[in-house]
């Protein structure tokens, strides 16, 4: 393989990983040319300096490529409508990130004509499996390196000694070395005191938490927030129009200060064992919340249960890299067609890693009140009650008469 492939395309983004595969590339595929493509996917600083430090360290050129816009329209908003969540924690943060990436990694090593595409991704991780479907999704025939699956590199603490020997510059130490993946939509934190779930994280501790504070931390006085929807997307903030980025990073903010989001999951990993992360998602909670308290008002009753069944499954396939197939597409397309009526205004109370409901309006709502009022109405027989409890009730009466009969 090595006398066959001449030039490579990184997915790149300077850390401590892909900060090695670099120079380990050129060392082990006969110097070949090595393109870096960073993807800007709302990470924010962790962008500055990377195409000196990747030039540097041998790459011929770096990409950015700003894909927030496209990160958020077109992989969180979906999953964000079908109210996906993980085994009933896990917002998606890394996962659905993976395959906007990948999918224009692919574009520009078609246009440069490479031979192989690269990632960083570990062999016990997710990310390979997510990176590689959605490769395959659009270059079948694409080599794929992982230099996880090949290289002698056992520990993150053999990558900081590969890194040193080599005089790549590192923004982290053997003491802060967390495994972080950081967006727009959260920031995850895995490995050193969190791989022993027994261990309570150290969110007060400076530097852990890096969107917002700790909910004891959090101010005592509550923050009301309104977020108006159109057909299930956020479009607006306490009454100002925004665009989707912008929207996210001012819930971010607010609800950082707040300390919202936070969560620790030990979560079932695809390859098949448990790892323990925490992870920050202030916006992204706020968002899932607010649309959930949308949907109770908008959908009636066996739609919002399909869904509910549904989630479970688009999550999954989420997880698992399977962004790109038939199924999720027509999920997508289900979930799109339930959101037809999910316009109207939310508001919540934010206080102290709480949210707490504040108000939901609907012009498509089905919550009549004149139905559901303890007070005197003249739409509503209560005496009809008896005859739906005879029949909804029969199969128990039958079943207590015939045991009452073989009983004797």
């Amino acid at each position: 393989m090595a006398k066959e492939v001449k030039k490579v395309v990184l997915a790149y983004s300077g850390g401590l990983d892909t900060s090695i595969i670099i120079p380990w590339l050129k060392e082990n595929y006969n110097n070949c040319e090595v393109i870096a493509v960073s993807a800007d996917v709302g990470q924010g600083t962790e962008l500055d300096g990377l195409e000196e430090k990747a030039k540097k360290t041998g790459a011929s050129k770096l990409y950015v490529e700003d894909l927030k816009k496209e990160f958020v329209e077109d992989f969180i908003f979906p999953t964000l409508k079908a109210q996906a969540v993980y085994e009933g924690r896990y917002l998606l943060g890394t996962s659905f990130a993976r395959p906007v990436i990948a999918k224009r990694i692919v574009e520009i090593a078609k246009a440069e004509g490479a031979d192989a595409i690269c990632h960083g991704c570990t062999g016990k991780g997710n990310d390979q499996v997510r990176f590689e479907l959605a490769i395959k999704a659009f270059a079948p025939d694409m080599t794929i390196i992982a230099p996880w699956r090949e290289w002698d590199i056992k520990s993150r603490d053999e990558e900081i000694d590969y890194a040193e020997a080599h005089n790549i510059p590192l923004k982290i130490s053997r003491e802060t070395n967390y495994s972080k993946d950081k967006n727009l939509w959260h920031l995850s934190h895995e490995g050193m005191d969190l791989e022993k779930p027994s261990n309570e994280p150290q969110y007060n501790k400076p530097g852990f938490l890096e969107l917002g504070v700790s909910p004891e931390m959090a101010p005592d006085k509550p923050t009301y927030v309104t977020i108006h929807f159109e057909k299930g997307i956020p479009t607006a903030l306490n009454g100002e129009t925004v665009d989707g980025v912008t929207l996210i990073e001012k819930l971010n903010k607010i609800g950082g200060e707040n300390g919202i989001g936070i969560t620790d999951i030990v979560e079932n990993r695809l390859v098949g064992m448990k790892s323990r992360g925490v992870y920050e998602t202030p916006g992204g909670t706020i968002l899932y919340a607010a649309h959930e308290v949308m949907e109770t008002i908008t959908l009636d009753k066996k739609t919002q249960r399909m869904k509910q069944k549904l989630a479970i499954e688009f999550a999954d396939l989420v997880y698992n890299g399977e962004w790109f197939t038939p199924v999720r597409e027509a999920l997508s397309a289900f979930v799109d067609k339930t959101q037809e009526t999910v316009t109207g205004d939310v508001k919540l109370k934010l206080y102290k890693g709480n949210i707490i409901n504040a108000g939901v309006t609907s012009p498509y709502t089905l919550y009549d009140e004149e139905v559901a009022t303890f007070d005197a109405d003249d739409v509503y027989d209560q005496s009809d009650a008896q005859g739906f409890i005879n029949l909804f009730g029969l199969p128990t009466v039958v079943k207590a008469k015939m045991d009452a009969k073989r009983s004797k």
